[in-house]
């Protein structure tokens, strides 16, 4: 990308066609963002002995820094979708910048969470705008393009356990503020990716074509409400298992195995690799296959490996983490795709509910698993959560929307 070439290539650019430029820019955008995001997680066990905290107040960081996330992404969506905010996406990432900052010079609790807001804040205004700009460069290939957006957030998270486990270990909770460069870097980046979405704009409304696809399945209104309900019951039971895999797993590993924190952080950080390819994998293969099996699938695929998980040796017990992470995250771009063509034209907004409804999960999640831990002990959680992913049986009740169309455009072919 020359600074002469404009990201993503020409305007001419046929919107059947997929912008892998702009795709690749704005997952490496997310791949800064959530590397950021999940150093707040990777530093519990330095913030858990200076200050002396109990499970629940771990709890409490990550239900702070998620419900900043969630609460603002719809409303972010929604003001988007009626008017657009390209330099948005570079703005958002100032208040992670500052937010790093903050924790690697908080000096009490208060301030840890004071912190843990600010990089919720930057999360909620990055998700809504960014899964839009992924689905303009998408062309027909939507699936593909919100896999490879995602990878790069699942990436990220991966790749925060390992810095933490190399440089914040090593060196203190201080050199936190060192990501705060990555901020840097990718309030440069997405000043780039913004000024080619605001290029993009004017491309379609001088072209006479929508910001966002407006053919939707004819569903009732009132179906069309439920099956937003199943999804979200689905976003629930993977997010909620989700919450007990990145804020206890470790603490699970250190109390069962007897793991010194930095390898219980490097079991994390293959569990969270396997999470991003699993993320790769979903997208594509629900363009081939349909959407609803592979979010069938998904979520109850991963019910065997979480049953037989808490009971399993070391060396089970990481290949189970990573079978579970891979079958796991292959659903979430699934579903988000799956709910974008159900209710076109509010491309930000459901953006915005699903991650924020996912973000909020997690946090509200890691609160209760923390309080449930202090009280029954962190292994019975993972008996407990083991079951969550039965759940997935409620995905037979998605309604097939996909098929009529692939023949509609068989026939039109």
């Amino acid at each position: 990308m020359g600074s002469d070439e404009p990201i993503g290539g020409a305007g001419a650019r046929s919107a059947a066609a997929t912008a892998f430029p702009v795709l690749i820019a704005i997952s490496a955008s997310h791949l800064l963002n959530d590397t950021m995001q999940s150093i707040v997680p990777a530093i519990y066990p330095l913030v858990k002995s200076a200050f002396s905290l109990s499970f629940a107040q771990i709890g409490l960081i990550t239900f702070v820094n998620q419900l900043t996330a969630s609460l603002f992404q719809p409303v972010v969506g929604a003001l988007t979708d009626k008017r657009p905010q390209p330099y948005s996406l570079a703005f958002g990432m100032v208040f992670t910048l500052l937010g790093l900052l903050g924790l690697s010079a908080a000096t009490s609790y208060s301030l840890l969470l004071a912190s843990v807001c600010l990089v919720g804040l930057g999360s909620s205004v990055f998700h809504p705008e960014a899964s839009r700009v992924a689905s303009m460069a998408a062309g027909r290939r939507r699936g593909l393009a919100q896999s490879i957006f995602q990878v790069g957030g699942n990436s990220g998270s991966a790749l925060g356990p390992l810095l933490a486990a190399g440089v914040i270990t090593v060196r203190g909770r201080s050199s936190v503020a060192a990501f705060a460069l990555l901020a840097l870097l990718g309030i440069l980046l997405l000043s780039r990716i913004g000024a080619w979405y605001s290029r993009e704009l004017r491309s379609r409304e001088a072209g006479g074509r929508p910001r966002q696809p407006e053919a939707g399945p004819g569903l009732p209104r009132r179906r069309v409400v439920a099956t937003v309900l199943v999804l979200l019951l689905l976003i629930f039971s993977k997010y909620f298992y989700l919450a007990s895999m990145n804020s206890y797993f470790t603490f699970f590993l250190i109390e069962r195995f007897r793991l010194s924190v930095r390898d219980a952080q490097l079991h994390l950080f293959l569990f969270q690799f396997a999470v991003a390819l699993g993320t790769l994998i979903g997208g594509p293969v629900g363009d081939r296959v349909g959407r609803k099996y592979v979010i069938w699938g998904s979520i109850l695929g991963a019910a065997p490996f979480t049953l037989a998980m808490p009971y399993a040796g070391l060396a089970l017990t990481s290949a189970l983490s990573v079978l579970i992470g891979l079958v796991l995250a292959s659903a979430f771009s699934a579903i988000l795709v799956y709910a974008q063509e159900l209710i076109p034209g509010r491309l930000g907004t459901i953006s915005g509910l699903f991650f924020g409804f996912a973000f909020g999960m997690g946090g509200i999640g890691s609160a209760v698993l923390g309080v449930l831990a202090d009280r029954v002990g962190i292994q019975e959680v993972y008996r407990i959560c083991a079951f969550l992913p039965l759940l997935g049986l409620v995905a037979a009740l998605l309604p097939d929307v996909e098929r009529p169309r692939r023949r509609g455009a068989r026939r039109a072919s």
